[in-house]
């Protein structure tokens, strides 16, 4: 495509007061723009008007040199045509020095990158197939058929499979339910069984009760389905849903584990779970001679809150304790209960449930640090706890121990059983050596987990959604929830977190939106969270392709499989459009139109480096775009100043970083590159699951380059940052300025 580049620069927001605006026109000669214009107020509807007619009259690649590209998006926005926004107010004007030697080269070079990734980058065309827009629902509890109603509210077809032979899950086991409505003082009755009339007496929804899933294959709006079904006879059928959720539930914490409180060892002490089944058909009783319970002590957070057990909190034990301490109450007013707890948690209007059952005299709280649970005469349990609030320890004798044990999600270990796929490989090959002796000992290990599949996702990165913290299967829970690692594939309910049933309902709904919202974007070629409408896609020259496989292992996603000699298989609809394959790639064969290796490497070669006579030190950043291009932008608007020697590069991820980059920025003459993007680790998360991760492995390889070439170590290095600490963003860029200061010039420079 022959290409017309126009420069359109804006005066306002002091970009005209600080900078020679008439040297930044002969940057712009220089490198072979058609035109050059400067404006007062560009984003006003006079200077649209400008750009918008000089499209019209054939310009179709616009350089919109004013605020950061995350400003004014819509309205620099022009059909046909990719415009290319060089950030001159933020990261230029707004904080450094006006009117300055050094404010106008930084411009001049800013304007010089954006000018020769507008002449790389092309129009991303989306990728557009024939997409089905059914939604497929696994599990039939309360968030399983709260998904598959609002979907088929919004007009859609559901499929909805549960394994048990009913719906209703966990729920419909239970008689009486948390209160979810004014005054929030009562357990209520249990309405699952309006749930399950409403699911099915929708004409929308197809039910299968008694199956499961055989296999999964497929990408969004393209997902074949093969369930099997128990019956009188095993039937199997095949369909084709746009999208999935998964809300498979949950399933109690194992209370074997727990022998020193009492579990397994006396028989009158029970779980949460089995409380509740005795409360559905009548007053408690003792397991061990059935004679009613009439002293009955709960122990909360029984293995949770605990590192040897469950480190979270499940969220409802103590909301279900009060319902079954009330409900006991009600049952056997004769009887008395005891909760033991380490902190009583009800949250919002369930401190009115927690005040109701304060009310009343026989149910006496405690904070207390249960110890053990032993067995006094007549198989009497007795509760040893210190650290109570009266100040002493305690022994209590009960009649009835209730344990309140965590949830634990009902969802598959998609890594583990991927690696153990993986090792059987190794196993039916015979591979020799200490490979093979390493597979058998991972089959040995994973073997407890052969068939406890649920998905069966045809993937080449395993059968099931890959699990984070907790063994919870989400994908960003700061800022997607709903979200897996699988594009497409929604959790909801308990397999997501814990939750009371109506959050579970709430998260059904939530969840079924974002499969409806997947199935919508996939019709029109866009991608889903983060690069929300993104419709670029990587394109694979697979001729060079040498089957060294980094690209599907490492895509966090699972949008890669791959043949048997190990060559990538693309499914477009299931990419992100994050760029970890293209980072990974020795070959550089993977590239999007308008991001990729030899866009970016342009840019770098696009800034003038000062020879080492100078004395003005060059120095490279590649920022991420979802954390640490946007801290920057507030240290911008904040007008907190940083060194006007770095010049900054926006990159999709950390993890779509390409070593070659780094040699290019090197080879150039740059005298360091500094690398930002999402804090990793547990208690925040890369946008892109693994990015950072993968960028700290690849930084040990760039350390060791470095060295070969005698070069030091400092020269290049990877910070992470999250968005909040915009602060602290340009404290890091100075210090790296200073200390590269110290290093001294590249000697590579001028080579």
């Amino acid at each position: 495509m022959d290409r017309k580049l126009a420069v359109y620069v804006c005066k306002g927001c002091d970009i005209g007061a600080s900078l020679d605006i008439e040297a930044l026109k002969d940057v712009a000669s220089e490198a072979g723009v058609d035109a050059f214009h400067e404006h007062e107020c560009l984003c006003g509807a006079a200077g649209r008007d400008l750009i918008r007619q000089d499209v019209l009259d054939g310009v179709n690649a616009p350089v919109v040199a004013a605020c950061s590209p995350r400003f004014m998006i819509d309205a620099f926005t022009f059909d046909g045509c990719r415009t290319e926004r060089v950030n001159l107010r933020e990261h230029v004007v707004w904080s450094h020095e006006p009117n300055d030697e050094d404010t106008q080269m930084l411009a001049a070079d800013y304007l010089r990158m954006g000018i020769a990734r507008a002449q790389k980058a092309t129009l991303p065309e989306p990728f557009e197939e024939e997409v089905n827009e059914d939604i497929l629902v696994v599990g039939g509890g309360v968030s399983g058929m709260s998904a598959a109603l609002g979907a088929a509210g919004a007009g859609h077809h559901v499929v909805l499979v549960e394994k048990a032979e009913s719906l209703g899950g966990w729920m419909s086991r239970f008689k009486r339910h948390i209160p979810h409505e004014p005054p929030y003082r009562d357990p209520q009755p249990s309405t699952v069984g309006e749930q399950i009339d409403r699911v099915r007496a929708d004409d929308r929804i197809q039910v299968f009760t008694g199956t499961t899933i055989e296999k999964i294959t497929g990408q969004p709006g393209q997902f074949d389905v093969t369930l099997h079904t128990n019956g009188g006879s095993d039937t199997t059928s095949s369909m084709r849903v746009g999208a999935i959720v998964q809300a498979t539930g949950w399933k109690p914490y194992d209370a074997t584990r727990l022998g020193h409180l009492g579990y397994g060892t006396c028989p009158n002490v029970i779980t949460n779970v089995q409380m509740e089944e005795q409360l559905a058909s009548g007053p408690p009783t003792r397991p061990s001679d059935g004679k009613p319970a009439r002293r009955i002590a709960f122990i909360q957070c029984a293995g949770s809150r605990d590192k040897d057990h469950l480190p979270y909190c499940s969220a409802v034990c103590c909301r279900v304790s009060i319902k079954q301490a009330l409900t006991a109450r009600e049952l056997d007013p004769e009887c008395e209960v005891y909760v033991l707890y380490k902190d009583i948690r009800t949250p919002g209007q369930h401190e009115d449930f927690y005040r109701r059952a304060q009310e009343d005299a026989a149910i006496f709280f405690t904070k207390a640090e249960v110890e053990t649970v032993g067995e006094a005469g007549d198989h009497n349990p007795v509760v040893r706890a210190k650290n109570t609030l009266v100040g002493e320890d305690i022994q209590l004798e009960a009649d009835l121990v209730v344990l309140a044990t965590g949830m634990v999600p009902a969802s598959a270990d998609g890594e583990a059983l991927r690696r153990l796929a993986d090792a059987k490989s190794v196993v039916a090959k015979g591979e020799a050596g200490v490979q093979l002796e390493t597979a058998k000992e991972t089959v040995a290990s994973l073997a407890h987990l052969e068939g406890g599949e649920i998905l069966n996702l045809g993937y080449r990165q395993g059968p099931d959604l890959p699990v984070l913290k907790y063994d919870f299967p989400d994908s960003h829970f700061i800022c997607f929830p709903y979200e897996s690692r699988r594009t497409g594939i929604y959790a909801a309910g308990c397999v997501r977190a814990p939750e009371d049933a109506q959050l579970a309902r709430e998260d059904g709904a939530g969840a079924a939106l974002k499969a409806i919202q997947t199935v919508r974007l996939a019709k029109k070629g866009e991608a889903v969270h983060p690069r929300w409408g993104d419709v670029s896609y990587p394109d694979f020259n697979l001729q060079r392709c040498t089957q060294c496989k980094r690209c599907t292992e490492e895509c966090p996603f699972g949008t890669l499989n791959e043949d048997v000699k190990g060559t990538p298989q693309l499914n477009p609809i299931r990419c992100r459009r994050c760029g970890i394959c293209m980072g990974a790639c020795p070959e550089r064969i993977i590239s999007f139109k308008d991001y990729s290796v030899d866009i970016v490497s342009s840019m770098i070669k696009a800034v003038d480096i000062p020879d080492e006579f100078e004395e003005k030190p060059r120095l490279l950043g590649l920022l991420c775009e979802n954390d640490a291009y946007p801290a920057l932008d507030t240290a911008g608007l904040k007008r907190i100043r940083h060194s006007a020697n770095i010049r900054f590069i926006p990159v999709r991820c950390l993890g779509s970083i390409n070593t070659v980059w780094i040699a290019d920025a090197l080879s150039r003459g740059y005298d360091g590159i500094l690398l930002v993007g999402c804090r990793s680790g547990a208690d925040y998360q890369c946008h892109f699951i693994r990015g950072s991760e993968l960028m700290e492995t690849r930084s040990s390889n760039i350390q060791e380059k470095l060295k070969q070439l005698a070069l030091e170590e400092e020269r290049v290095r990877l910070e992470q940052l999250p968005i909040n600490e915009f602060d602290r963003l340009p404290e890091i860029i100075n210090e790296f300025a200073a200390q590269i200061d110290e290093i001294g010039m590249n000697p590579f420079k001028g080579f």
